[in-house]
């Protein structure tokens, strides 16, 4: 019998041509031409790349509630001076002349906001992780839907370019049915040091981590199966929480993997593979701001050029969806439905986690922190 040799191996590849990249909409989705007032409750670290990103946008920023007031005081004085600033949600969501409320506090905090935005009749863009309770997120999405308003999560790592690309590539169709999908992520997350989410016990799973849950449901649609997943403390980390955590998949008829190094001091490093039964996509790069994608099939290698960056483009992206979703009257790209799918992986992962098992998805409807 012949010995196969190393072609027959695959260990020997040939360079692709090059071809063209396809045109895929991947920049943030922008309303043609519904403008409505935007109400914004919360006003944390983080709302400055909410602000500003309405700002580049051009949408109006009404009124910002912060419980400390000096806090939304000093975010409209940099980024919308004409807003009005409480200390009262409730002020914001009496106002008749506001549409759109940007809810951003912590999940067990905002709960209650949420349910009385719908209430009032009000769309919302909530903050990410959407709850910690399955069964009370499909109770905010079926209120919405009785209100008639919607109801989106910002999950803004929707459209950073290259994921957005990617995602778009392969609902296109460009890389047939997704067989697997890894991301290997290599950076440094040691800010967290000294401040609250040092507390969270799950903080790469849960608050960092939902990003890739929700990238990983919008390219494998619901064939997520089952998760097992562990975390470590890294030597020489000085945060209280784990900052490395890895995660495997079982899906139908593929694999799935994601790799969260968060205590890299040199040399971060970041690479999203997806193959496809037509083609593969990869993204690599230094940081999630500094990405180049390929897209290689029986046609060859196509690598788009792309436009944007995650910040700020990506809350640009999100708030944008659900104001498209506003105006055509369609369900939000980024709609709290389907983000409850992103959570069940999210709740699947930590309770792997916590017990050492595989946990299937859908078993862990609800999440104590």
């Amino acid at each position: 019998m012949r010995e196969p040799d190393a072609d027959s191996y695959a260990l020997k590849s040939t360079a692709p041509d090059e071809v063209a990249a396809p045109d895929l909409p991947y920049l943030p989705p922008m309303p043609r031409a519904y403008r409505p007032r935007i109400g914004v409750i919360g006003a944390g670290g983080i709302v400055s790349a909410h602000l500003d990103a309405y700002r580049t946008a051009g949408w109006e920023v009404a009124a910002i509630c912060n419980r400390t007031r000096s806090k939304a005081e000093a975010k409209a004085a940099e980024f919308a001076p004409n807003a009005r600033v409480t200390d009262r949600w409730e002020e914001v969501l009496a106002d008749p002349s506001i549409d759109v409320v940007d809810i951003t506090p912590h999940p067990a905090d905002r709960l209650p906001i949420i349910e009385a935005a719908l209430k009032a009749r009000k769309h919302v863009l909530s903050q990410k992780p959407f709850v910690l309770d399955l069964t009370e997120g499909r109770r905010l999405v079926t209120l919405a839907r009785d209100k008639g308003v919607k109801l989106a999560v910002n999950q803004n790592g929707r459209w950073a370019p290259h994921l957005a690309w990617m995602r778009e590539a392969v609902r296109a169709g460009l890389v047939g049915e997704v067989i697997s999908t890894h991301a290997s992520i290599h950076w440094n997350h040691g800010w967290v040091s000294g401040t609250p989410f040092e507390k969270i016990e799950d903080l790469i799973l849960y608050d960092f981590g939902i990003h890739w849950f929700d990238f990983l449901r919008s390219v494998i649609g619901p064939r997520a199966v089952s998760v097992f997943a562990s975390s470590a403390t890294a030597s020489g980390q000085t945060a209280k929480a784990p900052l490395l955590a890895q995660v495997l998949v079982r899906m139908e008829g593929g694999q799935a993997s994601l790799i969260f190094d968060g205590a890299t001091p040199f040399g971060p490093r970041d690479t999203t593979y997806i193959a496809g039964t037509r083609g593969s996509l990869q993204s690599d790069g230094p940081d999630l701001g500094q990405q180049s994608v390929t897209l290689t099939t029986a046609a060859g290698v196509a690598r788009p050029r792309l436009q944007g960056t995650w910040f700020n483009d990506g809350f640009r992206g999100a708030m944008g969806a659900l104001l498209v979703a506003i105006e055509d009257g369609t369900e939000p790209a980024n709609g709290a439905e389907e983000n409850l799918d992103s959570l069940a992986l999210a709740f699947a992962a930590i309770a792997s986690r916590r017990t050492g098992q595989e946990v299937r998805v859908g078993e862990a409807a609800r999440l104590t922190l």
